[in-house]
């Protein structure tokens, strides 16, 4: 044991001195803080006392129509339904409605050239400009009166036919996986660079002892458990404090100016994640960090230069990446709880992500979570000790990448 502690402090203090490590995190920390109190500096969404702010102004919109007859009450219609514009009606041609447009005199015009047809004129469309869609419903309900209205029926019967809205109430009896949908995306993200940015230093690291001959100072005065778990807890936890440094500023900086982010559906969801959620979003980072963090030490002990570690993790890279896209596919197919999700869910080097996903996005048995977690954990242990081994004939094994066969014939040996 206190050989163990010896090494995870000192692999700890390795990540904490690392200025790459330290300069990164500070770095995600500032980019957070400056898109959570962007709202607050830029004057959009809610004062600090959770009132919303004024409507801006946004401009000028004109409504023409070369007759004007009946146009009046459109404009009538349109300044209610735009609010933040100053709604003009004019009578005039075409050309002189778009260079309104262009020199900037009106942010929009609408040229009403039939009682169902307009042109639309803005200088520059925004990809958020939703004008059309409020001018054509609006447009739609006017004609449908005056139809209605011409057919006999009175303004009043034919504004209450047109104004009636259908009720409906949504009761979702398991989990809403739009509500979801943000944060589990996250946070499987999150997973999925943190196990492979970390596995990859695991192994990395091994590597560069290996080449500089100091493990085999160090596998001779530390047994070989001690060192594997070590290093594999000591990364677990650099990138779990890391984890914690950049989701916690998150959500410190999103509570200062929560009034700010009202009516935001997507922030507000992602940070209203439920505390059992994130209960097991950490039981699953961990067991899952160790499985592949252990596989990587085990991979970069039989490395004998720097080059060779990309290659040799290359298999196990592609495992985790294939279970990451089951994953994101079926999250975005809807269909949570597939053939491929279900069998995901227990196998152990895909149930992290998989099991977490079908916990936050569905409902499923906690006898099932149970299974999972169990099974993980036996991996865990059963793959830590075999790492161990690896490692600790792969001291030795110097000169090409060696096959999987001689690994297996010289643990068998040790």
């Amino acid at each position: 044991m206190k050989q163990f502690i010896t090494i995870l402090r000192f692999e700890l203090n390795s990540y904490f001195k690392n200025k790459i490590f330290v300069g990164i995190t500070i770095f995600l920390m500032a980019a957070i803080a400056v898109v959570m109190f962007f709202p607050r500096f830029s004057g959009t969404g809610d004062n600090a006392d959770g009132e919303p702010s004024e409507i801006s102004d946004q401009g000028v919109m004109i409504i023409a129509s070369e007759d004007l007859s009946g146009v009046q009450a459109v404009g009538d219609a349109f300044a209610a339904a735009f609010p933040g514009y100053e709604v003009r009606v004019v009578s005039e041609g075409v050309e002189t409605v778009k260079e309104s447009v262009v020199s900037g005199e009106a942010q929009c015009a609408f040229f009403l050239t039939g009682p169902t047809s307009y042109t639309y004129f803005v200088n520059n469309l925004s990809m958020y400009d939703t004008n059309t869609a409020i001018a054509d419903e609006l447009l739609l309900n006017i004609y449908r009166i005056n139809a209605m209205t011409q057919g006999g029926l009175s303004a009043e019967e034919a504004s209450g036919i047109m104004s009636a809205v259908m009720e409906h109430e949504i009761q979702s009896l398991g989990k809403d996986q739009m509500q979801n949908f943000f944060y589990t995306y996250i946070m499987i993200f999150a997973l999925y660079m943190v196990i492979l940015l970390y596995g990859q230093m695991v192994a990395t690291n091994v590597a560069t002892e290996k080449s500089s001959r100091a493990m085999e100072l160090l596998i001779t005065s530390a047994k070989p458990t001690s060192m594997m778990f070590g290093k594999v807890i000591a990364s677990c936890l650099a990138g779990l404090i890391q984890l914690i440094a950049v989701f916690g500023s998150a959500f410190l900086f999103f509570n200062i100016n929560r009034g700010y982010w009202e009516g935001n559906y997507i922030v507000e969801s992602i940070f209203d994640m439920p505390l059992e959620l994130l209960i097991y979003m950490l039981i699953f980072f961990i067991l899952g960090f160790f499985i592949y963090a252990f596989m990587y030490g085990a991979i970069g002990s039989t490395a004998s230069k720097l080059e060779d570690i990309n290659t040799s993790v290359m298999p196990i890279t592609i495992i985790f990446i294939v279970a990451f896209f089951v994953v994101i596919f079926s999250m975005t197919s809807g269909n949570i709880d597939n053939t491929a999700m279900l069998v995901c869910s227990y196998i152990p080097f895909t149930s992290p992500m998989a099991m977490f996903t079908r916990i936050a996005m569905s409902s499923v048995p906690f006898y099932e979570i149970i299974i999972s977690i169990a099974i993980l954990i036996v991996s865990v242990l059963g793959i830590g000790v075999l790492s161990a081994k690896i490692y600790r004939v792969g001291v030795l094994l110097y000169g090409t990448p060696p096959k999987l066969s001689a690994i297996i014939k010289a643990i068998k040996k040790a």
